[in-house]
């Protein structure tokens, strides 16, 4: 059976009075609950100013919380997040309609993990993030949907250039800001020991590899109250190095796995791996 342990934070940063970051988490309320929809982190960083940018992230976050829980039992993974990450689209593209337009248009963006059995699928829309940590290697498993960021992929601008120009924060892609969406969407195969990290650029952007690393190196398998605190630690060195934009993490300790196999697109399971 799947076993995670997690931990979650939000702070509006030492420079700002609002927070307009979002998160939240679905977790299954039954074993058989487990395998037919398995667990969801969701997180959610709003931009449009004040108010419009803390109503598109939280109605991200429920929209993708409350459709997760109605979907269908063993939904496959990968369009049943593309699926709702657009209907979060739309939702907040008509809500911005409603509301009186202040400087840039309502929306946000978008990283989201469902765990099922021994899998974890990313499905992302700007530039919130997600990682894993695995044997004290810590890799990047989205990318940035900025416009410096798109000019690095095209060759136009080095990384070293895109770090320093004007464009480097400017989102080429978020939920809300127009009508249709384009959603990234990968898939890992995880292990027990194996660590998650969801986070907006506020936390990211301040921190280096090596913050992640100590914050993270705790004696044996992760459990929820090492997390709270390599969360809050990971936090208060954010708001130390910067602090000029909110932070919010959540931190995803994978105990347990369940491998499965797929015949005629059904899953069926074969063993369950336990952590130490």
């Amino acid at each position: 059976m799947l076993t995670l342990d997690y931990a979650q934070l939000s702070d509006p940063g030492s420079q700002r009075e609002h927070n307009e970051d979002a998160l939240g988490v679905f977790v299954p309320s039954s074993p058989s609950q487990t395998r037919s929809h398995g667990f969801l982190f969701v997180l959610a960083d709003g931009v449009g100013g004040h108010s419009h940018g803390e109503v598109a992230s939280n109605l991200a976050v429920r929209r993708l919380l409350e459709d997760f829980a109605d979907s269908p039992s063993a939904e496959l993974p990968a369009p049943l997040l593309q699926r709702l990450a657009i209907a979060a689209n739309t939702a907040i593209f008509e809500q911005g309609l409603k509301m009186p337009l202040q400087g840039a248009p309502m929306a946000t963006t978008l990283v989201t993990c469902l765990l099922r059995y021994d899998r974890a699928t990313i499905a992302h829309v700007g530039d919130s993030r997600c990682y894993l940590l695995r044997d004290g290697r810590l890799k990047l498993l989205t990318r940035d949907h900025t416009v410096a960021a798109d000019q690095v992929r095209l060759g136009l601008l080095s990384v070293l250039e895109s770090a320093q120009a004007a464009t480097a924060t400017m989102l080429s892609r978020s939920l809300g800001s127009e009508l249709m969406v384009n959603v990234d969407v990968n898939e890992i195969q995880v292990y027990p020991g194996d660590l998650l990290l969801l986070c907006t650029d506020g936390f990211y952007a301040s921190l280096r590899e090596q913050d992640f690393l100590e914050a993270l190196s705790l004696q044996g398998h992760y459990t929820a109250p090492a997390l709270e605190r390599a969360a809050r630690q990971l936090v208060a060195v954010a708001n130390r190095r910067d602090g000029s934009d909110n932070i919010s993490v959540q931190l995803i300790a994978v105990r347990s796995v369940e491998h499965i196999g797929m015949y005629r697109g059904r899953p069926y399971a074969l063993r369950t791996r336990e952590g130490a």
